[in-house]
């Protein structure tokens, strides 16, 4: 099923001002289009548009130490809770973190310059509310974390 993804926000220009009124096309877990919704809509007519609050954007790599929690599954979760989506390798020398790493689907990189896509086109996406609480993550096409 094709899904329109809009919210109010969706990126910035080279100005750093936000472009209103684009939209990610996702199929199934794979991106497709991202662009103008009007272009999308009417490009894409039988596509279900989900409209979220706030900025919807690329997922973000969290480049430092993964958060202090009981067990290495907390420290993912707590991650996914702000929108992150990647991780670097570097952070990652415990065996039960990487392994709790790499069953969330979060891409684990050796540089910290993070690709707009996955390389299999695979979506990684983030929701954030006009007070930039995450709302929800999207980690290779799933949805990972939504705040309930």
């Amino acid at each position: 099923m094709l899904t329109l993804h809009t919210a109010p926000l969706l990126r910035r220009d080279r100005h750093g001002e936000p472009v209103p009124e684009h939209a990610v096309l996702v199929s199934g877990d794979r991106v497709e289009a991202v662009g103008p919704l009007a272009e999308l809509t009417s490009g894409y007519a039988g596509a279900r548009v989900r409209r979220w609050p706030g900025t919807l954007g690329p997922g973000l790599l969290h480049d430092g130490p993964l958060p202090a929690a009981p067990t290495p599954r907390e420290r993912v979760h707590a991650l996914l809770r702000t929108g992150v989506t990647a991780v670097l390798a570097e952070h990652l020398a415990d065996p039960g973190l990487r392994a709790a790493v790499e069953r969330s689907d979060l891409l684990v990189l050796a540089t910290a310059v993070a690709p707009t896509l996955r390389p299999d086109g695979r979506a990684d996406l983030a929701v954030h509310d006009v007070d930039g609480a995450c709302l929800v993550t999207v980690v290779a096409g799933r949805i990972a974390h939504r705040r309930a």
